[in-house]
């Protein structure tokens, strides 16, 4: 086909990559572009529009998972055939809206389980009829909008002694979740500045970047963490990082990364690192890593955590630790807000943070998710060299590498199949590249040592993967 003739404001706050994607679904409905089209590859089409291969290649993947365009191997990308439906303002019975049932599983290796059995109730119990009394009646009313100053000096104190970052109370913004604080933080930053995030990662994140109409870009993880090079050839602002485990690859940013992630961030007045320390307590081949915030000294790092790993998920509280100068602007932004956590679970956590509690639970949890990773990783042993793992120094997840022609959408299905929750690792990529082996994030949470150890063998059974004879002499 001729070259497609479409004008991008490059001035737009918009991504150039949204806005050709646009354009090319808009043309294939109205019928611009006849079905069974060849689109220009990705290299000619972005010389032709001057803008980067990555820009054309997230236009076509986002055109590939809609079904608009599909893949041909060693052809090219070509139009699919798109029925146009007619609106009509016709009178309908009104039908009604059922939930999608969610498929149950016997064995849920989801990373973002936790082990439930073994949380302090009674401890928990008594704590929660501490604060729930009548003395405590000013609860009933709203608190400070950054949050209650009791547990935020609790988590200030926390954080100084677990991960060595120096803030004061008054830094500190409490919220029901990252995916909350999050679009409160992006809104600081001027429209024209844009933001960087790991690829692989953390879906979430770039779906509050494109929900905020934020020009974002996907940068390339390796063993060493963020690509720092890759970062700095990009109009990149705001860097969001995992450095401490990164998520899904489990990959630990070096400190040769670190230091020039922090000298990037120096280079210019816009520019600053959101620190994503989502799991950092739980550490299990050394000490843990001091945060990224801790080596920071011209105040360039965003420092932010959850509660959602450490105590529960539906507790919904996670918290920013802002720099000086971004905390007056939060101020002045948010001057009218209240916080979005009920003070009564705030002064729950405070006084469980206050009497020890907190750092007991951490250290019984410590060792309780270290020996279901043993469990694990020796539940695995068999299957090596077929089966090897990754990214087990700290979390609660692993990364599985198969020697396998099967694809990774394909290994995840057999194992639905057979009642056992796992997750693609292209799953967290935007780009959807091809690696040269499968890879399989599997979290260990949610699951007990007979369970890991069941489910690794009923895993491996519907995969076709059997034990090694070098393996089992060992």
């Amino acid at each position: 086909m001729d070259m497609l003739m479409f004008q991008l404001q490059k001035q737009s706050t918009t991504p150039l990559y949204k806005q050709l994607y646009r354009e090319i679904r808009t043309a294939i409905t109205a019928g611009k572009i006849a079905v069974d089209t060849k689109l220009p590859s990705k290299r000619k089409l972005a010389d032709y529009l001057q803008i980067s291969q990555t820009t054309v290649e997230l236009a076509y993947s986002q055109l590939v998972a809609e079904g608009f365009i599909e893949p041909r191997p060693r052809k090219g990308f070509f139009t699919m055939p798109v029925e146009e439906l007619a609106y009509l303002d016709l009178p309908q019975e009104e039908t009604a809206i059922r939930d999608v049932p969610k498929p149950t599983y016997v064995y849920d290796f989801n990373p973002a389980r936790i082990d439930t059995r073994s949380f302090p109730f009674p401890t928990w119990r008594k704590t929660a009829r501490e604060v729930i009394d009548e003395e405590n009646h000013e609860l009933l009313l709203a608190g400070h909008p950054q949050g209650d100053e009791s547990l935020r000096a609790e988590i200030a104190r926390y954080l100084y002694q677990s991960r060595g970052v120096v803030c004061k109370p008054e830094q500190i913004i409490v919220g029901s979740g990252t995916e909350q604080l999050m679009p409160l933080l992006i809104r600081l930053f001027d429209k024209n500045l844009s933001f960087g995030f790991e690829n692989p990662g953390y879906a979430l994140t770039h779906s509050i970047f494109e929900h905020d109409d934020r020009q974002a870009f996907p940068i390339a993880v390796d063993e060493d963490g963020i690509d720092v090079q890759e970062l700095d050839k990009t109009v990149v602002d705001i860097a969001y990082v995992t450095p401490s485990h990164q998520f899904p690859t489990g990959s630990i940013l070096s400190a040769t990364r670190r230091a020039q992630l922090l000298n990037w961030a120096a280079a210019s007045p816009e520019r600053y690192i959101i620190e994503d320390d989502y799991d950092s307590e739980f550490r299990y081949t050394s000490q843990p890593i001091p945060a990224l915030q801790s080596m920071d000294v011209g105040g360039r790092v965003i420092y932010i955590s959850t509660f959602s790993k450490s105590i529960m998920p539906s507790l919904r509280i996670a918290y920013l630790v802002l720099p000086p100068r971004l905390l007056n602007a939060y101020r002045k932004t948010f001057l009218h807000y209240t916080s979005t956590v009920p003070r009564i679970d705030q002064q729950i956590v405070a006084t469980f943070m206050q009497k020890g509690h907190f750092s007991r639970h951490l250290n019984r949890m410590r060792k309780l998710y270290r020996k279901k990773l043993e469990c694990l990783t020796q539940a695995l042993v068999p299957y090596q060299p077929l089966v090897t793992v990754s990214g087990e120094q700290a979390g609660m997840h692993v990364v599985l590498t198969i020697d396998t022609e099967r694809t990774e959408q394909n290994l995840v299905s057999l194992a639905s199949d057979a009642g056992i929750r796992v997750f693609a690792m292209q799953n967290y990529d935007l780009l959807k590249q091809k690696s040269a082996s499968s890879k399989i994030v599997l979290g260990f949470g949610g699951l007990d040592e007979s369970e890991i150890q069941q489910g690794i063998t009923q895993l491996m059974a519907c995969w076709n993967i059997t034990k090694t004879s070098s393996s089992a002499k060992r």
